[in-house]
Formats: structure tokens, sequence, C-alpha cells
């Protein structure tokens, strides 16, 4: 693999200013000279692993966190946006990207700041536009998807609840119940039509649709019962998100009250402890505790406790049509999920056919970064008797590097020499001559040839 560049001197130099150390201290602390840390700040020279590792062990924590706090996203944060048709006609390649980060590392983020908010005037005013989604991801995202006083509070409620009785949920129903005068019904489709969950505050219950699997109707409860008991820790989460959009709290606040039900069916420390016993066989952490291969996917992403951190996993959720319904990068900083189109030859497109399978697949993007993914398909709750089923991919994946103690991984040959090459859709891809093609790139001029026709109706212009 080819070595690039890290440079992460905003990073590094909000570190040292959190710290309240000088560039002289700092620099004795990593015994390099003052000068070098000050050019190092300055994106005017490269952080180097050993550096990286002593700036981690100062400071306590995750390296791969200094990715995320690149200027703009770095190289592919900042080559996403400047995919936007608006660019077309300049033809900026990675190269300019990186030149541009070195020399001008704030500009670059002023630039992606400006092109996220897209100003608009109206009336000699400016308008910004937000989507209440993405707002809510960008959030998530800035978390590392791991919130950690939800966590600590789901595991000590898990661990009370168990000493009281073996199955979740009737522990959690008896919680409810005794201590918050709220009991659960389970009723039929024809009484519930079309909700899958309702709370009747009069009759002081919570409805549960029959439609429901044992796995989530425990869910469901949980989700009430940490709406109820960690409820300050939600609202003071909520609350520093500081979302001036009414829509994007409400999208906020439902993600940490099922971010609470997740822990508090899958309880970090047991949870990790059986992730690395079974070299994260999701089927066995799905029967060990009691929970879907989708909410098993989604809670591997949030294992970045300090001090007891899980494997990076990134989680990605599409229907048929290739529409993305949920992605959640955790620390993976996996470009492979933020691209808005897939490529086919990932073969998470696959999984529909085989609903009960569980595929893995070796991919290695252009950028030269190896991924080990696992994709199976799910069904989610149907309509009621007789209703349509709705039809999911879910694909999990990490750092192929990082993927050899994996039990999916098992028996694979995970050098880069055995790598599927894909790419981010075809409109971002420019590897050339790919019989799948179905659109030339973007900032690439398209060649003809009357006489000669290849694999692609589209041949172009490389580097």
């Amino acid at each position: 693999m080819a070595d690039r560049k890290f440079f992460a001197g905003a990073a590094i130099r909000r570190l040292r200013r959190a710290a309240n150390m000088t560039q002289v201290a700092l620099a004795d602390a990593l015994d390099i000279s003052p000068s070098y840390l000050n050019l190092i700040e300055r994106n005017q020279r490269p952080l180097s692993a050993r550096l990286l590792l002593l700036l981690a062990d100062r400071f306590d924590f995750d390296p791969r966190q200094l990715a995320a706090d690149e200027p703009g996203g770095g190289i592919d944060g900042i080559s996403r946006r400047l995919a936007d048709p608006m660019f077309d006609d300049l033809a900026i390649d990675r190269g300019e990207v990186e030149e541009w980060l070195s020399a001008a590392p704030n500009a670059a983020e002023a630039f992606v700041r400006l092109f996220d908010n897209r100003l608009t005037g109206q009336l000699g005013s400016a308008l910004e536009i937000f989507d209440p989604i993405q707002l809510v991801r960008k959030e998530i995202e800035r978390w590392r998807n791991h919130f950690a006083d939800l966590d600590a509070a789901a595991e000590a409620l898990a661990d009370e609840l168990r000493m009281g009785a073996a199955d979740l949920y009737g522990a959690i129903a008896e919680r409810l119940r005794v201590k918050h005068q709220l009991t659960i019904r389970v009723l039929p489709e024809t009484v519930l039509p079309e909700t899958l969950r309702r709370l009747d505050l009069h009759a002081r219950q919570l409805q549960l649709s029959e439609m429901l699997n044992p796995a989530s109707r425990t869910f469901q409860a949980a989700i009430l019962l940490g709406e109820i008991e960690a409820q300050a820790e939600i609202d003071s989460l909520v609350s520093g998100a500081k979302f001036q959009d009414t829509t994007a709290q409400r999208l906020y606040r439902r993600h940490l009250s099922s971010y609470f039900a997740a822990s508090l069916l899958m309880p970090y420390a047991r949870f990790l402890r059986a992730c690395e016993q079974t070299g994260y066989q999701i089927q066995v952490l799905q029967r060990r505790f009691g929970a879907s291969f989708e909410q098993v996917a989604h809670r591997l992403t949030t294992l970045q406790r300090v001090g007891a951190r899980g494997l990076p996993f990134f989680m990605i959720r599409i229907d048929r049509s290739g529409q993305v319904s949920k992605r959640f990068a955790g620390a993976s900083h996996a470009a492979l999920i933020e691209s808005a189109h897939r490529c086919p030859l990932w073969n998470i497109h696959r999984v529909f056919d085989q609903p009960l399978e569980v595929h893995s697949q070796l991919v290695a993007l252009e950028d030269e970064t190896t991924w080990f993914t696992i994709s199976r398909a799910v069904a989610g709750i149907g309509a009621g008797a007789g209703g349509y089923a709705p039809e999911f991919a879910i694909g999990l994946g990490l750092s192929a590097e990082l993927a050899s103690t994996l039990y999916h991984a098992r028996g694979k040959n995970l050098s880069s020499d055995n790598a599927k090459p894909i790419g981010l859709g075809c409109a971002a891809c420019t590897r050339v001559q790919c019989p799948q093609r179905s659109a030339p790139p973007k900032n690439r001029t398209i060649k003809f040839n009357e006489r000669k026709t290849g694999l692609t109706p589209y041949n172009f212009v490389s580097d």
C-alpha cells in the first residue's frame, strides 16, 4: 500500500491548547524541537507514526481520531464535495487537494463549512439550508457513535435487572410496572393497524404489536425504560448538540433512546468480552444477547470506550434500489459508506437473493485502502397479515489490516492483492475498462475511437 502523508496540524494544536501546554512544553514531551512542532501544527510537515503514537499515549486518545479532525474531513472529505457538478469544469484532482490542505488548511475548512451550509440570499438576508438528517448524523459521528454516559447508565441498569431475573424482557416489564406504573400489553395487528408501538398514558400501557419478534419487543420496551430513567443523560446530549431545528432535535433524541436500548440489551463490558471470545461472530452474539442481526451490527459501531475499545466497524443499511436508510461510520472513517452511490461489484447488493446467508468480501478502493466487509439481508416488520415485509441489506466492515481475528475472516486471504477493486459509484470512480460501468466519471473527458469498441461505452482520459 502506498504511503500517504498525514497532516493533522489543526487537531494537534487543539489537543495542545486543551491541555494548556505551550509549543515548547509539548515539543519537549515529544522529544522534538519547538520549530519542528510549529511546522507540524502549520501542516508544513507530516505527522510521523512515532509522533502519532507518542501523542496518543500523552493525551490518551484513539490515533484514528486525528483523521476525523483533519480540516474539512481531509482529502476524502473535500474530494467528495468537489465531486459536485458545479465543479465539473475545474477537474480538480487529489494531488491538488493534498497541496491545498498542506498549504492552507484553514481555508480548506472554511470552504467545507460554506459548502455544507449552502448559503443562499433572500431579500438581502442569508438563509442556511439544513437537512435535519444530515445534521443529526454529523452530531452522531462527532461522538463516533459512542455515548459514554448512556453506556454507563444502561450497563448499571442491566446489571441491576439481571440480579432480579434472567429474562431481560420480563425484568424490564416488571421494572416498568413496579417503579413507573406502566404495563406492557401485546395487541393483535387488527387492534394496532400500521402501528408497532404505542404509549397510552391514560391506560398506563405500552402497547406492542404482535407483529414484533421477541428481540424487537424487548428493544421497544427498553426504549421506553430509557426514555424514563435516562432522561437526564439524553436531555443533556440533546441540549449540547445545540440544534436550532426541532426535527433534528427529535431525530437525535430518538437515536439516543435507541442507543440506550441497545446498550441495555448488550451491556458494554459483557458484549465486548463476548465479541473478543467469539471473534465477533454475529450469529452467536445474536443468540447470547437475544438481539437481531441489525441490532448487533449497529452495536458493533459503538465500541469506543476509552481503555476498552472494540474493533472500529462501520455499518450501512440499503434497500434493493441502493437507497441508504442508515449509515454509521463509528471510528472507521470509511469512505465506502459516505458516497451517495455504491459500486455494484460490492456484494452487499447480492444478499437479497440469499437472505439467510452471511456474505463476506475483501474490497479495495481507489485510494488503496482495503476493507473486509460482512453483509446480510434482513426483513423489516410487515404491514400486517398478508402485508409486504420490507427488505434491507446490512453491510458491516472494517479495515482489512484489523480483520484477521474475525470469525467471518477465517481462512480468507486478506492481502491487498486478493481484494476486489471497487469504486464509490461510477460517477466518482476512475477505474478504467470496467465492464460494469454505467456512467462516465465526473471531471474526466470522454474519449472516442470510431475504429475500436472497448469493454465499456465510456472511455475517458485518465490521470
